[in-house]
């Protein structure tokens, strides 16, 4: 039976490295990004799963934490970005993708 889920992506930092100006390096350690998702079973932690923007190729997540939000009355996925770093591509089409919302940790 398919069930709603939040997954709460946490993603690497990057630097953009460009010709005529200096590297410019963006921290993500405190920002995830939140995506309402429907799974056909709720993963454990260490699974493997695979996530998307509405452009793009779809990325591989591993799960590090599974809780329910009783506020929410759902599971909360908390995953990490399965490689070790993101391209500047990859960041930007999450961070401008309609269907992911960033999340800024206090």
């Amino acid at each position: 039976m398919p069930i709603d889920v939040d997954a709460n992506l946490k993603i690497p930092s990057l630097t953009i490295k460009s010709a005529d100006e200096p590297d410019k390096r963006i921290n993500n350690s405190s920002l995830r990004l939140i995506k309402r998702i429907t799974l056909d079973a709720i993963p454990k932690i260490g699974d493997t799963m695979r996530l998307s923007t509405r452009v793009g190729t779809p990325f591989e997540v591993t799960v590090s934490r599974v809780d329910w939000n009783e506020g929410k009355s759902l599971f909360v996925i908390a995953c990490t970005y399965a490689r070790r770093s993101i391209t500047a591509d990859e960041h930007a089409s999450l961070l401008t993708d309609p269907d992911w919302h960033v999340h800024q940790l206090p």
